[in-house]
């Protein structure tokens, strides 16, 4: 079955009693809450999923722009989390953090820069080192200090 915008409306009938119903109107929940990381390998689909699903006005995306230029990309520290050196499965999750944050939850940059920094601590309990994309990383998994593979249908978990 095909997911519908998060924000479609879904309407269902509810019958009562004999038979009787009445049209009720309802948003779907979201499956997974991008706030909560103690499922990365769950939420990370999805966080690229919203990447690609929100668009930010020009204001929300001075905030991501503030927040992320703060924060050196993981996976290579000489370009910011906001742009990193490309569009990584790590930076989508990232960016698609930041825009559900920005959105969803009105978040401003110090916000999203704390929360992305929980994001990289979620994903990869140790450090990152930061030249991942020029060494070979950009296959390797979270984790392991890599991009997490490079196409958002082949995210890469290891084992």
């Amino acid at each position: 079955m095909k997911r519908l915008h998060r924000n479609a409306p879904l309407f269902f009938v509810l019958a009562l009693g004999l038979g009787a119903g009445f049209l009720v109107a309802s948003d779907a929940a979201d499956p997974l809450d991008p706030s909560d990381f103690s499922d990365p390998r769950a939420l990370a689909p999805r966080l690229m999923e919203l990447y690609e699903e929100i668009a930010l006005t020009p204001e929300q995306e001075a905030i991501k722009k503030e927040a992320l230029e703060a924060i050196p990309a993981a996976c290579c520290a000489d370009n910011s989390a906001y742009t990193c050196c490309c569009p990584c499965n790590l930076s989508r999750t990232v960016w698609g953090l930041s825009a559900w944050l920005i959105t969803e939850r009105g978040a401003d940059a110090a916000t999203v820069r704390s929360e992305v920094e929980r994001w990289y601590d979620a994903v990869n309990p140790g450090e990152f080192p930061g030249d991942s994309c020029y060494t070979g990383g950009c296959g390797k998994p979270f984790a392991e200090g890599g991009c997490g593979g490079m196409r958002p249908g082949q995210l890469v978990w290891g084992s």
